[in-house]
């Protein structure tokens, strides 16, 4: 028997960059919620999975107001953030039991397709540590800022070849990340992949998509629903 499947969906941003009132994650997409359209990918690759959903406090009541009214009957635990992206998938890992396999997912990346999402919960049944990466595939440009200005740094070049970005789900064993969020907050903690791997484990890669995009911006929500005008997300 295998072990048993989580997702925490991470949802606790104000959403500021989006210029909007409401924080990005409740924003319809398609005519649902972000959130909604996240929360359904995962369910549909894995029936199966528990689903722990991270809130801002101040929208918990919107949320279940939002999944009663649209009919949204989805079984979650729903947590409150913290005052870091760190602090709140600690928070969520309170409600993850040892043994089990655990997604860590942003909730506004809803077009992450149920076939990477079924294949990683596949592969992670004997992986401790599974990330999607994507190549970079962009000139890049090694800068700092004077006077105001970007210039360039004499002599600095990046490897254009060698830099990948990391996207999510991140899929651990849940005994590997329980551990590893048991240290303290540190600024260089920018994922789940860096909490693990800071703690002494090895990670594991397989190739993200480059759909898989992350909507922070207006701009991003334009792209995300130009993909979603396409047939094979229609």
């Amino acid at each position: 028997m295998g072990r048993k499947k989580y997702v925490i969906v991470m949802a606790a941003g104000s959403g500021t960059r989006m210029g909007s009132e409401l924080p990005k994650q409740f924003i319809e997409l398609d005519g649902k919620a972000i959130l909604q359209m996240t929360i359904e990918t995962f369910l549909k690759a894995c029936p199966d999975v528990s689903v722990i959903t991270v809130l801002p406090e101040a929208h918990m009541a919107y949320w279940r107001n939002y999944c009663l009214q649209h009919n949204f009957t989805c079984p979650q635990v729903l947590v409150k953030g913290g005052i870091t992206r760190f602090h709140s998938v600690r928070n969520a890992l309170a409600k993850v039991p040892e043994g089990a396999v655990v997604a860590v997912h942003d909730g506004v990346r809803p077009l992450v397709s149920e076939g990477l999402v079924a294949s990683m919960f596949e592969s992670a049944e004997s992986i401790q540590a599974l990330i999607p990466v994507i190549p970079c595939v962009d000139t890049m440009k090694v800068l700092e800022s004077k006077d105001g200005q970007l210039v360039t740094i004499p002599g600095a070049s990046v490897d254009r070849s060698v830099l990948f970005g990391a996207q999510t789900p991140q899929i651990f064993h849940s005994e590997i990340i329980k551990e590893a969020y048991s240290q303290a907050y540190d600024t260089a903690f920018t994922d789940d992949a860096s909490v693990v791997e800071k703690y002494g484990k090895n990670l594991s890669y397989v190739m993200g998509e480059r759909f898989n995009i992350k909507i922070t911006t207006q701009d991003d929500l334009l792209l995300a629903r130009a993909i979603l005008s396409l047939s094979s997300f229609s």
